[in-house]
């Protein structure tokens, strides 16, 4: 491999470190039930928080608040995964690299 071809991984493998921190650093949310259930999550799909209005606690109805909760989740994981694909994509040309994503 010639020297400016390592020159370039280098700069490439600089770019996806800095994309990967930023992920990181990023945050999405997801709601549901009109914003009563609010999921934060960075780019590298972490719950960062759960937000859950005290008014939509009904201890005769826990099915609602947990399925409102997986609602949150799953918007903020597609949130987060479609966050991922903007900012790592044009860096690996669309090739989905496992355990980059």
């Amino acid at each position: 491999m010639d020297r400016k071809m390592m020159n370039q991984l280098q700069q490439m493998q600089k770019k996806m470190m800095k994309a990967q921190e930023d992920l990181g650093n990023a945050e999405v949310e997801g709601t549901a039930g009109g914003g009563v259930v609010t999921v934060t999550m960075n780019g590298h799909r972490e719950v960062k928080a759960i937000k859950i209005d005290p008014d939509v606690v009904d201890p005769e109805d826990v099915e609602m608040l947990q399925d409102m909760l997986m609602a949150a989740i799953t918007d903020a994981s597609k949130k987060a995964s479609d966050l991922s694909e903007q900012m790592m994509g044009p860096l690996t040309g669309g090739l989905n690299i496992p355990g980059l994503f």
